[in-house]
């Protein structure tokens, strides 16, 4: 009979087996197994979060060095976008339960961005002269920037049980 050190348990929900915690005495690990928010459609996500990390930052960048007093809040809400990507890459890549929930945040706050500068670009579109990734709810960028928010938020939602 091998001993608490080498024993392992087997995890039904993912087929895999791990070691236990020796000073467990249920022989538990006690955490949840091999789930990474990274992995499956996560993946996916993670890439086009960090697809418009970049399309959003060098675009922010480029117009504020090049013309800044042109549209500085369509820029400076530009490169805002850029950072709220990046840190949703990053808890995505990251995993676990406190990234998953900053990330959830996150998205929230991203959408709400999209709906709120969406609206306001139809509203009052002298205050945009020129667009950012969220005018228009992202027509620019073929919507995706109003459907990768609701998509992440269900899959973080599902990462949770």
């Amino acid at each position: 009979m091998p001993d608490s050190t080498t024993a392992a348990r087997s995890d039904g929900e993912r087929g895999r087996t791990e070691p236990t915690d020796p000073t467990d005495p249920t022989g538990r690990t006690g955490t949840k197994p091999g789930f990474s928010l990274g992995q499956g459609p996560g993946r996916l996500l993670v890439w086009l979060y960090g697809v418009f990390t970049v399309a959003a930052a060098s675009r922010s960048i480029v117009q504020m060095i090049m013309d800044f007093g042109r549209a500085p809040l369509a820029y400076v809400l530009s490169a805002v976008a850029a950072a709220v990507y990046a840190f949703i890459t990053y808890s995505l890549v990251r995993g676990g339960e406190g990234a998953r929930r900053a990330a959830l945040v996150c998205c929230a706050a991203e959408l709400a961005g999209v709906l709120v500068v969406g609206t306001w670009t139809l509203v009052a579109p002298s205050a945009f002269p020129d667009a950012t990734v969220w005018s228009d709810y992202g027509m620019g960028y073929l919507f995706i920037p109003v459907i990768l928010p609701v998509t992440a938020m269900i899959w973080l939602r599902r990462a949770k049980r």
